[in-house]
């Protein structure tokens, strides 16, 4: 029987193929003993199918390449982090031994404990890690039995689940699978952002959809309005092939857009900049024609070790992004590390209790001279190869971009001094993600020389809404008027005060908020490669002077609902 679910669209794509459902996972194991004699045999065979585990997520981190290798090596350092707790091992062990059960028992036993003790917690940031717990312990279970194919998955198949943990997302792609649907989750989730990156078309928050579904129904979804037909009929496979093929018109389409100026209709150029963590992320941005790089994240080099990285090894991969992007200037962050980021090197605190509001950022800077002090050394000894600025994450207040200011400073000093070559001005920004810092901007618009706002940060600030929770996905939007204002006096601040302004979170990836930060009076974006192209296409095909004739309106919205419907009628 055909049935519509509406979910939500948190990475575009159009998809026809098979169901392929994975319940919600839960230890449904019944309590069994064991005789004393198989104590130890029962203990060994949990300890191998842990070790099968390690090797399993060694292996996994061995085949990311790209972008895939920040945000899936945070997840699987996570899960790495909790196989190797020696009183995870300790407990079952324990457990095995004094109520002499099998090894399935006894990981439920541990996971409805862990579970209790963190479903207590004021904080749900703590809260959300249960998921993790999850993950983990599942994987352990499915070991056990050597059902190495926890996420299961063939060629042309759709993932109907719960929820995806963002270290599943490269087994997917390997496995073939062409589409996921959630029933939880998040359009600004970790796995949300990565299954854009990788165009993977994903939607999220669809409830009733997993007591409707079975192993092999037919489904049809789109990953931009966020329908799931179950069973479609003749009419909507005839809508499905049109529109494949007006994706792919579209796709070609696009891709002449890669040498091409950005311009509105009334010839007014804005600029597209790149978000870049890695070679692979810095080769496609210049391809694909952006201006610059606007933000590149330095954490994938101190994630992926126990050690931190030496002033050399910085210098080189600061130089090669410079020198990648060919005399296009390019934007580095400094250490961001803290909040969700797993941390092998000990810089971020362990068990802070509200790490998002915690050490990071310019905080951890602060904390950690030593650490900062090397990396402006690379920085600015790589801005002897091109144009290059230094962009300061977690700004609050003036006292924090006066104190960069004094280090940046007092680095380039020293090392002219030893002979390095280095470029006369280094640029010195600050991202605006903390309230405090877009309110007070104008006691330190002047101390800086350019500003990046990070929306994703910005807005679950200003809203209070950890983005995190999947509970809260519904209220995690930019569409309020809160932020639209914050948004648009950091803007005109900027723009009188004649400092470079971009605007770098996720929303400045997604077409359906181009023009409306275009209407705020945005002139320079900041986004992933992978979608620069679609908002190129969005602004050529815009007339700014009518479209700043509706600002005022948009600026007056009362509501969330008010705003949508401006968005709507730009479209």
């Amino acid at each position: 029987m055909r049935y519509e679910f509406q979910g939500i669209g948190a990475s575009r794509g159009t998809a026809l193929g098979r169901a392929r459902v994975r319940l919600p996972h839960a230890l449904d194991v019944e309590e069994t003993h064991i005789d004393p004699s198989q104590v130890e045999a029962e203990i060994t065979r949990l300890h191998e199918a842990i070790a099968f585990v390690k090797k399993e997520m060694d292996d996994l981190r061995a085949r990311l390449t790209g972008a895939l290798i920040k945000e899936m090596g945070e997840f699987l350092d996570l899960h790495a982090l909790m196989l190797d707790d020696p009183e995870l091992l300790a407990s079952l062990d324990r457990l095995i031994r004094t109520r002499h059960i099998m090894a399935d028992y006894a990981l439920r036993l541990q996971r409805d404990k862990v579970t209790q003790v963190f479903a207590a917690m004021d904080d749900p940031y703590l809260r959300a890690r249960v998921d993790d717990i999850d993950q983990v312990i599942g994987r352990i279970h499915a070991a056990l039995h050597r059902d190495t194919h926890l996420i299961e998955g063939k060629t042309g198949e759709i993932l109907v689940a719960e929820n995806i943990a963002p270290a599943e997302i490269p087994q997917l792609l390997e496995q073939g699978v062409i589409a996921v649907v959630t029933t939880q989750g998040s359009a600004l989730s970790h796995s949300a952002i990565l299954a854009r990156s990788s165009h993977l078309p994903l939607i999220v928050s669809t409830p009733g959809i997993l007591p409707k579904i079975n192993d092999g129904d037919a489904l049809i979804i789109d990953g931009a309005s966020g329908l799931v037909i179950l069973e479609p009929n003749a009419a909507d496979l005839k809508h499905h092939r049109s529109r494949e093929a007006a994706y792919a018109r579209e796709q070609k389409q696009l891709h002449r857009l890669r040498r091409v100026p950005t311009r509105t209709l009334d010839d007014v150029e804005i600029r597209l900049s790149a978000n870049a963590e890695s070679p692979e992320d810095v080769t496609e941005s210049h391809a694909q024609g952006a201006t610059g790089i606007g933000l590149y994240r330095t954490e994938f080099l101190f994630l992926q070790r126990h050690e931190l990285p030496t002033e050399d090894e910085q210098f080189r991969a600061y130089r090669d992004v410079v020198l990648g992007m060919a005399g296009r200037p390019v934007t580095v962050r400094t250490l961001d590390l803290g909040a969700d980021k797993a941390d092998r090197t000990g810089l971020a605190l362990r068990n802070e209790p509200n790490p998002a509001l915690g050490l990071r950022g310019i905080r951890l800077s602060m904390s950690r001279r030593g650490i900062l002090e090397t990396q402006l050394r690379a920085l600015l000894r790589a801005s002897g190869y091109g144009p290059l600025r230094i962009l300061t994450p977690m700004i609050s207040s003036r006292e924090e971009v006066m104190f960069m200011r004094r280090e940046v400073r007092r680095v380039h000093r020293a090392l002219k001094a030893e002979g390095h070559a280095v470029a006369d001005t280094v640029p010195l920004g600050a991202m605006i993600e903390v309230p405090s810092a877009a309110i007070a901007l104008s006691t330190f618009v002047r101390d800086v020389d350019f500003m990046a706002i990070g929306t994703n940060d910005l807005v679950q600030y200003l809203l209070a809404v950890d983005r995190n929770n999947d509970a809260l996905a519904s209220m995690l939007t930019p569409l309020h008027p809160a932020v639209l204002r914050l948004l648009h006096h950091c803007i005109t601040l900027a723009d009188r005060n004649r400092r470079p302004l971009s605007v770098c979170g996720e929303m400045a990836g997604d077409t359906q908020f181009t023009r409306l930060l275009l209407a705020l009076g945005l002139r320079e974006f900041s986004l992933h490669p992978s979608t620069l192209l679609s908002v190129r296409k969005r602004i050529r095909e815009t007339d700014l002077g009518a479209l700043m004739q509706t600002a005022p309106a948009l600026l007056r919205a009362r509501s969330m609902r008010s705003i949508e419907r401006w968005v709507e009628r730009a479209e």
